[in-house]
């Protein structure tokens, strides 16, 4: 029998929820990035939440934003004009533009009752072509444990660098149960640099009730599909294996292992392949309490309460064995969400890279903040990190 956490609401209702036990993430410690060094400044810019963005052929990135403007879910388009790690971070140096309104008549998702909204998961440019995956959800039904709930979701094609999308081209119900929510692995520019002829996506599940949840999930399974078939669903594979040192495939999703395991601690997580140091990022965020016990933000009301764990990991290949680099028990202005490390944005040796992100409130947007990586070996951050700490030593 789960013990129950007693809580009131600052309008005196009832919030009751599940106590787990607390967020302590059962990673080792990476032994290969050994410190983290974050930018004082953080710089907003664009609206809404989401952002999974990809480097496109065209040498622009493209993003899917949600919950704004009025729209559930708009495409826009990120120009940088001047890569400069060792700048403060602002805007001066890229331009970000809603391209795409509605990308498709997102209302026909939302026919079905059980919706509640439509937002993307994902996104992926390979050669100029992009894939946007999408999911449908609601708040959930469980008031101990309220969650976004991903109840299915597909995939949306676009030609024209997001101008138009072309929504028919999967079932709606594409994915479901635990594969609900897709995110896209990131290479390089257009995909260049891929490690195969594959694509990787990463789905976020609970294990408790084979669900998928946009928040404090319990672990993450992993896709692959050859490129040029990712609108076939029966070319699908999923990893299989107990021992990320023998990796092993199946097409049959029930024979899933996960590769990424944090007892209702996982999210909605992006990861991002950082060439110049030969690792994979992912970063993963949920919600605790004030005692560090997970409890989703969909549990509590505005303005209450809102406290985000952010981990940090890298692993030398797409299923792990994932170490932790970071942590951070407060995380953002009011708990901030989905982390996500633009490959376009990391320098050639890897040392700097964009942590982009959102959160509730002030950073209910595109959040940017530079981060610099020292990695075993290392006698010092990279020069380029040199203002990074500038606030801090103001402060003192």
């Amino acid at each position: 029998m789960m013990d129950i956490k007693k809580c009131t609401g600052l309008a005196g209702e009832n919030r009751d929820y599940y106590l787990y036990p607390k967020a302590e993430p059962p990673f080792e410690r990476s032994d290969y990035i050994e410190e983290v060094l974050l930018d004082s400044f953080r710089y907003h810019s664009g609206e809404g939440d989401m952002w999974p963005l990809t480097w496109a052929k065209d040498d622009c990135m493209y993003c899917g934003a949600g919950d704004n403007k009025g729209c559930p879910t708009n495409i826009w388009k990120i120009r940088t004009m001047r890569y400069a790690p060792e700048a403060l971070t602002n805007s001066g140096n890229w331009t970000i533009d809603m391209i795409n309104g509605e990308p498709a008549d997102l209302k026909k998702y939302m026919k079905d009752e059980r919706i509640q909204g439509v937002k993307p998961s994902g996104i992926l440019d390979i050669d100029g072509k992009l894939y946007l995956s999408m999911e449908a959800q609601n708040y959930g039904d469980n008031p101990l444990f309220g969650r976004q709930h991903n109840l299915y979701g597909w995939i949306m094609v676009s030609g024209n660098e997001g101008k138009t999308f072309d929504a028919a081209v999967t079932d709606t119900e594409f994915f479901t149960g635990r594969l609900a929510s897709c995110h896209f692995l990131q290479f390089g520019r257009g995909y260049e640099g891929a490690r195969d002829g594959y694509v990787y996506a990463y789905f976020p599940y609970d294990e408790e009730d084979g669900q998928s949840y946009w928040e404090n999930n319990d672990a993450i399974l992993l896709g692959r599909v050859p490129k040029d078939e990712i609108l076939v669903r029966e070319a699908w594979e999923f990893f299989c294996s107990e021992d990320p040192a023998k990796p092993e495939w199946d097409k049959e999703e029930q024979k899933a292992k996960p590769v990424f395991r944090y007892r209702k601690m996982t999210g909605s997580n992006h990861v991002a392949y950082n060439a110049g140091i030969g690792r994979y990022i992912m970063g993963n965020y949920s919600f605790i309490d004030e005692e560090l016990h997970p409890r989703p933000i969909h549990q509590m009301g505005y303005p209450e309460s809102h406290i985000s764990q952010l981990t940090l990991y890298e692993a030398p290949e797409p299923w792990g064995p994932w170490k932790l680099f970071h942590r951070d028990d407060d995380w953002g202005t009011y708990g901030d969400y989905q982390p996500n490390f633009p490959t376009q944005w990391m320098t050639e040796d890897g040392r700097i890279m964009y942590l982009v992100s959102s959160g509730s409130w002030d950073d209910y947007n595109l959040t940017v903040q530079k981060m610099a990586v020292k990695i075993k070996g290392d006698v010092a951050f990279s020069e380029k990190a040199r203002y990074f700490s500038y606030l801090q030593k103001k402060e003192k």
